[in-house]
């Protein structure tokens, strides 16, 4: 089915969405898959209690596409797909539940592949493939690739080095200071791998679990109280790894960092953002570039999954990412329209030869 806006055109370009429904264990559930030009859809699952229907079906929209995107730019031969099941899940996520959902994701035979996301996790995957093949992010157990988080850092750690390159002419983060906003799975390997390679870390989190892990197990990161005091600190990379819409009207005006690039999804708070950034000399790494090596890992396991093959194809994010930085200055556009240039022209290009026959 189509989604229309008001005039009556195709709002998103979405080639399917589907709206789940059962009764009996209370699941409400929206899959939309954005476009399967490269292949199946893939993208997680979120478990979020949205104020409505219209709230749960703008997120699905959203993510969806922006699971294209991401896939093309990491070379995968996936298109872009995103699930949201609408309630709390704390409450009403179950067993029943679950397995209710996988089946309605069996039933699209391979067009979508799910994965964990806000509210969902590992374990959940696993019940969730009790149902249907086409799921991924499993536990090692079970014969999936467990949590994402290290190979997501490790892919954002690459695209900082090759921000670094592009920058100050080196890969190396070692005599700069980065400040990482959000110390949780990714924040703490992406903070490792900083240390490993001579950068000074700022750092600071909400979470007093968070703050105490880095006292602790690296107590030569300099922490500060709140994210306003870190973006205002004398620091070169700023790497956002927690919330979205870290970057708005009010933070890039005040921001001291020279290169943007951290792990959150949706950093810019709306498309104008980017250019502020631009026009300020800051350069902005796009989010999806620099944290695609989850989606690479779980990608991963629909072959069978190879840790060390994985990390391979993570590691390739530091090349396109100066592919991204390269066109962006022969173009004069801020990376996030590079990035998006290089994403719409594979999923034109490689897309096109589905209409070679093939008996």
């Amino acid at each position: 089915m189509g989604v229309f806006d008001t005039d009556g055109n195709d709002a998103n370009g979405h080639e399917q969405v589907v709206f789940c429904q059962d009764r009996a264990t209370g699941l409400k559930a929206i899959i939309g898959i954005y476009s399967t030009a490269l292949g199946p859809a893939l993208g997680g699952t979120r478990f979020y209690p949205y104020e409505n229907e219209e709230a749960a079906l703008a997120d699905v929209l959203k993510l969806s596409r922006g699971m294209a995107y991401k896939n093309a730019i990491a070379g995968l031969d996936l298109g872009g797909g995103k699930a949201v099941i609408w309630g709390d899940p704390v409450r009403d996520k179950s067993e029943a539940l679950l397995r209710a959902y996988g089946r309605f994701v069996e039933s699209l035979n391979g067009r979508y592949y799910t994965a964990c996301d806000v509210g969902t996790y590992v374990p959940d995957m696993d019940v969730v493939a009790r149902e249907t093949r086409y799921v991924t992010g499993r536990s090692r157990q079970n014969g999936g690739a467990g949590d994402s988080s290290e190979l997501t850092a490790w892919g954002v750690f690459q695209g900082m080095r090759a921000a670094a390159e592009h920058t100050w002419g080196s890969p190396s983060l070692r005599g700069r200071t980065v400040g990482i906003a959000g110390l949780g799975k990714v924040g703490k390997f992406l903070a490792g791998h900083l240390l490993a390679d001579g950068a000074t870390v700022a750092a600071t989190d909400v979470s007093p679990v968070a703050l105490e892990w880095a006292r602790t197990t690296h107590p030569e990161i300099h922490l500060v109280a709140d994210t306003d005091t870190l973006i205002t600190s004398d620091i070169d990379v700023y790497a956002p790894c927690a919330l979205g819409g870290a970057l708005n009207d009010d933070t890039v005006p005040v921001l001291t960092a020279t290169v943007v690039a951290g792990g959150a999804n949706n950093q810019l708070a709306h498309p104008g953002i980017g250019k502020l950034l631009q026009d300020r000399g800051i350069l902005y790494v796009p989010d999806y570039v620099l944290n695609a090596g989850g989606v690479i890992q779980v990608a991963d396991e629909i072959q069978g999954f190879d840790f060390e093959r994985a990390k391979l194809r993570a590691t390739g994010i530091f090349a396109t990412t100066g592919r991204i930085l390269h066109l962006a200055g022969d173009e004069g556009v801020p990376p996030a329209v590079a990035a998006d240039r290089l994403a719409e022209r594979r999923m034109a290009e490689v897309g096109r030869l589905r209409a070679i026959y093939l008996n």
